[in-house]
C-alpha cells in the first residue's frame, strides 16, 4: 500500500517523538554500526575522502550523527554540513572540525558560526548522509517537505553516494514522488542495510 509524503510525515514524525530515551539510543547505535560497516566496504572500491551529515535535531528525536562524525574524524575523512537560507531554501555547505563554533537554527538545527569559512562546494563531496523521515524501497524519501536537500542532491557528482539513515524500516512505496526528488543511493536502518 502506498502512502503520501504528506501522509508519511505525520505518521513518521509521531512515530519518531514516541521513541523512549532508550529505544532510541538503541537504534543509533545500530545505525552508527551499520554505517561504519557500509563505509569500510565502500572506500575499498572508491575514495571517500569528503563526507556531507547532516547534524540531529534533537528536538524531533533525529538520527544522532555525532558518534559517525567522531569515527570519521579518527580516519582523517573531512566532514561538511550546512547552513540553510530560509529565504532561498538553498543550503551552503562548510568545513567541520572538533572546534566549528556552533548556533541552533529557528528550527532546531545546529549549524557553524560563519566566521569567515570557506564554503565546501556540493562537487567536491564524496557522500552524503541525508536526513529523512521516511523512506520507500525504490530509494526515495520523505524529508520535512521544503525541498533543501534535493535541490543540494541535484548539485552533486553523479558518483557522489546519497545515503539515507533513518531510525524505521521503509515503507513499500511512497505514492507523490516526483521529478524533482533525486533518489538514494542506499538507506541504512536499525535492523537493515
Amino acid at each position: 500500500m502506498s502512502q503520501t509524503k504528506a501522509e508519511l510525515r505525520t505518521e513518521f514524525l509521531a512515530k519518531r517523538k514516541a521513541l523512549s530515551a532508550d529505544e532510541l539510543t538503541r537504534r543509533n547505535d545500530q545505525l552508527t554500526a551499520h554505517f561504519i560497516d557500509f563505509f569500510t566496504e565502500q572506500s575499498q572500491s572508491r575514495p571517500l575522502r569528503l563526507v556531507h551529515t547532516f547534524l540531529p535535531i534533537r528536538r524531533q528525536n533525529e538520527v544522532d550523527t555525532w558518534p559517525i562524525i567522531r569515527w570519521l574524524w579518527q580516519r582523517d575523512v573531512d566532514i561538511a554540513i550546512s547552513v540553510s537560507n530560509i529565504t532561498t531554501n538553498q543550503l551552503t555547505h562548510y568545513p567541520l572540525t572538533a572546534d566549528t563554533p556552533l548556533i541552533e537554527n529557528k528550527w532546531g538545527i545546529p549549524e557553524p558560526i560563519n566566521t569567515g569559512l570557506t564554503p565546501v562546494e556540493p562537487s567536491a563531496i564524496d557522500l552524503v548522509l541525508v536526513p529523512l523521515l521516511a523512506f520507500d524501497r525504490h530509494g526515495h524519501r520523505v524529508g520535512y517537505g521544503k525541498g533543501y536537500y534535493d535541490r543540494f542532491l541535484a548539485d552533486c557528482r553523479p558518483d557522489c553516494l546519497k545515503v539515507g539513515l533513518s531510525l524505521f524500516e521503509p515503507v513499500e512505496q511512497i505514492a507523490d514522488v516526483n521529478e524533482t526528488d533525486v533518489p538514494l543511493d542506499d538507506c541504512l536502518a536499525p535492523n537493515n542495510m
